[in-house]
């Protein structure tokens, strides 16, 4: 019954501190997305789609710290209101306390081996891929009436008033920049076809006038014409994907490359963190009857930003050649617990000193 209420208690405060962080996480996401979008000029359809595999992508981030934090404010309540102190006073052992915690962590371990081998590689793979068409379609998509449209590599800027049904654009404007000399057009109508091959673009313009000079220049060479062709080299296709965030776990086994096995053991390290951390937790969680339930909650997340650096500054070592990729990332879970141990051992054992000393 005891261990039921604890699990009860853990799970809830997780499932609300993950869900909480990933809130936060979701706006950024939305930015850098639309962001990329605006300069790309990525179709509308394929934003949100990309805003959510961002989300999933950074979910075995999130999670890690969301169960820490979890486990340290639920616990800390338990704490706060006396429950675990009566609990313990009554006989029950500091097992029944580790078993629940336990059984939280292996689901969530095991949920993060999930993401961290399989869905974030597919869901990174599906972003990139996502990007390589967004890039591709938004490219080769047509001058709208009303809007500038800039092309090779903003080089030339195109804007129409209206469009006709023949297919055909009124009222057009085109800037085209050629090193130092800036070229404006005005036309009645203009038409634009894109190449077969997709690599450059030929805008042709009717009944017109062209000027041309160096900005800041007075004087401007100003030429009338019926007829006037503007080739536009458009940049050329995305490469397909080969990012090592979107390359499967089964390829990264056994490669020689050390950005790869950087990538491998980043991906086996976030499930071991989690673990870690609901160890630590724990005896993390633990406060002194003055103390309010949120007394250790900046120390969990100093412990966690520790953790992440080094893990982070590990993979970077081993993608470098600085560590062996044989040693992995295995030191730096040793190191946090020896961290954990020191920063929570050496404030009790001075405590204890200190009321032996008020004792005698």
């Amino acid at each position: 019954m005891l261990e039921r209420y604890i699990l009860r208690e853990v799970v809830a405060s997780w499932l609300a501190v993950t869900g909480v962080l990933l809130a936060i996480m979701v706006p950024f996401e939305m930015a850098r997305v639309l962001s990329r979008a605006a300069d790309n000029q990525y179709p509308r359809d394929v934003v949100l789609e990309l805003i959510g595999l961002g989300a999933v992508h950074n979910l075995n981030v999130l999670v890690p710290i969301g169960l820490l934090l979890g486990l340290v404010l639920a616990l800390g309540q338990l704490y706060h209101d006396s429950e675990i102190t009566a609990t313990l006073a009554c006989g029950a052992g500091p097992g029944r306390i580790y078993a629940p915690v336990g059984l939280l962590a292996i689901a969530v371990t095991a949920l993060l081996v999930w993401l961290s081998l399989g869905v974030a590689p597919r869901a990174m793979a599906r972003v990139l891929e996502l990007r390589r068409i967004a890039f591709q379609a938004g490219r080769l998509a047509p001058v709208a009436p009303g809007r500038f449209r800039a092309f090779g590599g903003g080089s030339t800027v195109v804007y129409a008033e209206a469009a006709n049904p023949d297919g055909t654009l009124s009222n057009v404007f085109v800037e085209r920049n050629r090193g130092s000399v800036a070229e404006v057009v005005l036309a009645a109508r203009a038409r634009h076809v894109i190449a077969p091959d997709g690599q450059s673009l030929t805008i042709t313009l009717y009944d017109g006038e062209r000027f041309e000079g160096n900005p800041g220049d007075a004087q401007f060479r100003i030429m009338g014409f019926t007829e006037h062709t503007i080739p536009v080299q458009l940049p050329p296709p995305a490469v397909p994907v080969t990012d090592v965030d979107a390359t499967p776990t089964r390829e990264l086994v056994g490669s020689g490359d050390r950005e790869r096995q950087a990538e491998l053991q980043w991906r086996l390290a976030l499930p071991v963190m989690a673990a870690v951390l609901a160890l630590i937790a724990v005896p993390l969680s633990r406060l002194n009857p003055r103390q309010g339930r949120y007394a250790r909650v900046w120390l969990a997340v100093l412990l966690y930003l520790l953790y992440l650096n080094l893990v982070t500054l590990g993979r970077s070592w081993i993608a470098r050649g600085t560590l062996p990729s044989a040693l992995g990332l295995w030191w730096t879970h040793a190191a946090i617990i020896l961290a954990a141990a020191v920063m929570i051992g050496v404030p009790a054992l001075l405590a204890r000193a200190r009321h032996r000393e008020a004792g005698a």
